[in-house]
C-alpha cells in the first residue's frame, strides 16, 4: 500500500488536466493512475460512486472528487506561484456551466441529437470573446500572473480550439490565442 496520495486520471479530460497542473506546480508527489474509461478500476469505483476522473485519494482515506477541490488541496500544500490569489469563482462557474455545455454540444453534437453543433460553437465563441476582452489588460485573466482561474479554464478553451483548429485560428481572439 502506498502512502502517497493517489490521483486517478484520464490524460485528455480537461477536469483532470487542471487538477494535474495544480498538483504539478505545487510540487506535491502523488501516484498518478491513468484510467481507461471503458474499464474503470474497482479501486476508483469504490473510492467514488461517480467513478469519474479526477479523483484524489489521500493516504488517510480522504477522497476528493471535484477537480477544483483537488486544485485547492494541492495549492494549500504549496502555492509557489500564488495561484490562490488569482481566483474568479464566477468566471470558473461560467466556464464549468454554460461554456462546458456549449463545448460538449459543439464537439459531440450527435450525443445530443443535433445534426451539428454550430449553434453551440457560436455561443461558445461569444463567451471566449469575453475572455479575450478581459485579456486586453494583460496576459492573465485575474492579474499580471497566472493563477487558479487561468489554469481552471484553459483546458476547456484548448478543447474548444482543437475541435476545429483552422476555424478557431481565424476567429478574432488574439489575446486568448
Amino acid at each position: 500500500m502506498t502512502t502517497l496520495p493517489i490521483l486517478y486520471n484520464f490524460r485528455r479530460c480537461p477536469y483532470a488536466m487542471r487538477a494535474r497542473m495544480a498538483v504539478a506546480i505545487s510540487g506535491v508527489t502523488v501516484e498518478l493512475r491513468e484510467v481507461v474509461l471503458r474499464a474503470k478500476p474497482v479501486e476508483l469505483m469504490v473510492a467514488s460512486a461517480k467513478a469519474t476522473v479526477p479523483v484524489l485519494v489521500l493516504a488517510d482515506g480522504t477522497v476528493i472528487v471535484e477537480s477544483l477541490d483537488i486544485m485547492r488541496w494541492a495549492l494549500d500544500q504549496n502555492d509557489p506561484e500564488g495561484w490562490l490569489t488569482a481566483v474568479d469563482a464566477n468566471l470558473i462557474q461560467q466556464n464549468d456551466g454554460l461554456f462546458k455545455a456549449a463545448l460538449d454540444r459543439y464537439k459531440y453534437p450527435h450525443r445530443y441529437g443535433l445534426d451539428n453543433g454550430l449553434e453551440y460553437r457560436a455561443s461558445g465563441v461569444e463567451w471566449l470573446a469575453l475572455l479575450d476582452q478581459r485579456l486586453l489588460s494583460g496576459p492573465y485573466i485575474c492579474g499580471p500572473n497566472r493563477g487558479l482561474t487561468d489554469i481552471a479554464i484553459f483546458p476547456f478553451v484548448r478543447q474548444f480550439a482543437a475541435t476545429d483548429r483552422e476555424w478557431f485560428n481565424r476567429q478574432p481572439l488574439p489575446n486568448l490565442r
